[in-house]
């Protein structure tokens, strides 16, 4: 066993000695080394699900809490009359797409258009729309894709690529379940399979699916750049099916574990047993198998053993793999790499990938401290994604844009949480918390990511809301009772520091640069609290406008409440909700709200609409109306969903034709509505997806 193996079991193995092993030691110089063959593979996941295995045992044994999250237990094209090469008008003049963090690197999202057509991912099905001019909207297409579709992209070769999780069977032939391995549908099954479906949209009339791959894992994100996809999915370690926590329950004898050290020997015993199945697992077993479909029929992808790394941090033991599809090479396997451990935030550059790992405690206790680990991924071949360095800093993130490169640099925002000894209640073996934040910035040297420079600790006892890292500028917002808005100099890598501090009522919870002075921001306003009590039936939507000239003294310039203390967006977490049309000066937001009146009921009552706005630096924040769709969620709406349909709306596109007229479209799991800004009361179209 190499080095790098013997450290990484020697963390995880601390658990099965005092208490003060029980946390095991965080590594700030964390690395990962590939594996030289699948011998030493196996080992290494045998190893580890055996300590993974005892640890909960013990907890058991000993009455401790215990997280056991490293594991799992074990169509047709519809065209409507619409069709492509008609004769049409000419495109718009500019239109808005999917709101990305970085130039150039796009991110996948359940709609996407192309100024022309609008996809969407509704339920199970892939909807085709013509898009302009906007009085001729209309559906063209709808096409069944299999599992559950999340995201997808759309290409500048009208490729689509839909991820979607799809029930597929894992066989275990020991505890003689359906001999299924080799179907897609089987009774006994679970969602651990992401599937990548490519489809030629070029004819939004004539939908074409191109290509179909079936990878093990849980799809997390992607990025796409150019022709090259990225997927990051996510997996856990199968357990056999036979194996067991807890000794079997003999109705003959229902009192026979009241004993202690009775019930101590059954679990000794039981834990013998479960390694016993653990050793005897092959490595076809731990590692489920990647398809392709070739000519209608499923082919083995196989995996590589000196693709997949471990890391000498204790980690949950999951697997992450970094999947590249090229798309100009059809046909071709995706490269995977793959990290034995578990998947974060997710961040690309143009460059560069990075995924974040938080390192796991056992179970809580006073001494500890979060911490995450990063693995840097290369971009720079369209083929493959191989892995470059790893590094840590303390603190977990809150999303993407606590991440950012910058000129060869990793800046990074964390919230700090040290759990100590709770005096006041010192029969609480958790302790308590207690929170700060940090700015890091990290360089690439000889395969790891050093920390270069950090700023002292920030606003102590409060955490992130939001942040964004712009050139050498940065932006934070923490939030306790007021809003922090922070600027930072990251000018000199080394030597990253607060620059000036705004306080105001709520929060900001994303950051969104208008120019190189001033931020167009999506938050919560609250009042301040009054004999220390918030008074919540304030509480509003805002949206500011920050100016950010003098960066010392940051203010703000403009700020417009929105709705009820009920109403919400999802732009205020989801940045592809929030769409900015810079050439016309316009802002879009989803908005739900909740206004009850006399002769309404739970139907009438709720607000689904897309607020717009005009953002100026000189006349400020205009409300321009809202287009609602509140009919679409009444006729489409139930009072339980699933997580896969949501009839509110979710997203919008703006465009405008060569003369300035502006047009926006509202989107949702129930269909599209088009209108002309200057009439949103008055809809050009409406398009409905089926129920």
């Amino acid at each position: 066993m190499t080095p790098t193996k013997a450290l990484a079991l020697l963390g995880l193995a601390a658990v099965s000695c005092s208490d003060g092993d029980l946390l095991p030691p965080i590594q700030n110089r964390v690395t990962l080394a590939p594996f030289a063959g699948c011998t030493e593979l196996e080992q290494f996941i045998e190893d580890t699900a055996v300590q993974e295995m005892r640890a909960q045992i013990r907890a058991e044994k000993e009455g401790t809490w215990y997280w056991r999250g490293g594991f799992a237990s074990e169509g047709d094209v519809q065209p409507t009359a619409a069709s492509a090469g008609e004769n049409s008008p000419a495109p718009p003049s500019h239109y808005t797409t999917t709101n990305t963090q970085v130039s150039g690197v796009d991110e996948a999202d359940f709609m996407k258009n192309d100024g022309t057509r609008i996809f969407v991912l509704s339920g199970q099905k892939l909807y085709a729309a013509k898009s302009w001019p906007a009085q001729d909207l209309a559906l063209a297409s709808s096409l069944p894709i299999e599992g559950y579709p999340h995201e997808m992209f759309l290409d500048d070769k009208g490729r689509l690529v839909i991820f979607s999780q799809v029930w597929t069977s894992w066989y275990d032939p020991k505890a003689r379940v359906p001999a299924c391995i080799d179907s897609l549908d089987c009774s006994w099954s679970y969602s651990n399979t992401s599937k990548v479906t490519v489809i030629d949209a070029k004819n939004e009339a004539a939908l074409q699916v191109i290509d179909e791959i079936y990878l093990p894992g849980n799809y997390s994100s992607a990025r796409r750049i150019g022709a090259s996809v990225r997927m990051v999915l996510s997996d856990s370690f199968h357990w056999p099916s036979t194996l067991r926590f807890y000794p079997d329950y003999d109705p003959n004898q229902p009192n026979r574990y009241q004993d202690k050290g009775r019930l101590n020997q059954a679990l000794d015993t039981l834990a013998d047993e479960n390694e016993k199945l653990l050793r005897a697992r092959t490595l076809a077993e731990w590692l489920p198998r990647a398809k392709h479909r070739v000519g209608g029929n499923l082919v083995d992808l196989p995996y590589r053993c000196g693709d997949f790394y471990s890391s000498n941090a204790p980690e949950r033991l999951g697997l992450v793999t970094v999947a590249t599809l090229n798309l100009d090479k059809p046909g071709t396997a995706p490269a995977r790499t793959s990290v034995l451990g578990e998947a974060g935030q997710i961040y690309a550059s143009s460059s560069s990938l990075y995924v974040a790992s938080p390192h796991w405690w056992w179970w809580p206790a006073p001494g500890q401290s979060n911490f995450t680990y990063l693995h840097k991924f290369d971009l720079t071949d369209p083929d493959r994604a191989p892995y470059i360095a790893s590094g840590g800093v303390a603190g977990t993130l809150l999303n993407q844009f606590s991440l950012d490169e910058h000129q060869g640099f990793l800046r990074i925002a964390t919230t700090i949480d040290r759990r100590v000894v709770d005096w006041g209640h010192p029969e609480s073996r958790w302790g308590r918390t207690e929170t700060t934040n940090r700015v890091y910035v990290l360089g690439e040297q000889s395969g790891a990511l050093h920390i270069v420079g950090q700023t002292p600790e920030i606003a102590p006892g409060e955490r992130l809301y939001s942040s964004r890292f712009l050139g050498a500028h940065g932006f934070l917002v923490t939030f306790r009772q007021v809003d922090p808005f922070f600027t930072l100099d990251l000018s000199d890598p080394t030597h990253p520091h607060l620059v000036g501090e705004l306080k105001i009522p709520g929060f900001s919870t994303y950051l969104h640069p208008l120019d190189d002075n001033h931020l167009l921001t999506m938050g919560t306003y609250l009042p301040e609290p009054v004999n220390g009590h918030t008074d919540w039936s304030q509480r509003r939507m805002k949206i500011n406008v920050f100016d950010v000239s003098d960066f010392t003294a940051p203010k703000v310039m403009f700020e417009q409440l929105v709705g009820t203390s009920a109403g919400w967006t999802e732009a205020a977490w989801q940045h592809k909700a929030f769409n900015w049309f810079p050439e016309r000066k316009l802002l879009a937001i989803p908005f739900s709200d909740y206004a009850p009146n006399p002769q309404g009921n739970y139907w009438t009552s709720f607000v689904s609409d897309l607020r717009l706005f005009s953002i100026d630096l000189q006349t400020g924040i205009t409300p321009r109306g809202s287009l609602s769709m509140r009919d679409l969620y009444i006729s489409h709406g139930r009072e339980t969903w699933n997580g896969y349909y949501s009839p509110w709306i979710r997203r919008s596109v703006m465009a405008s034709d060569q003369a300035g007229h502006e047009f926006v479209y509202a989107i949702s799991d129930a269909g599209i509505r088009a209108a002309a800004v200057e009439s949103l009361q008055s809809p050009l179209q409406t398009v409905l997806f089926s129920k």
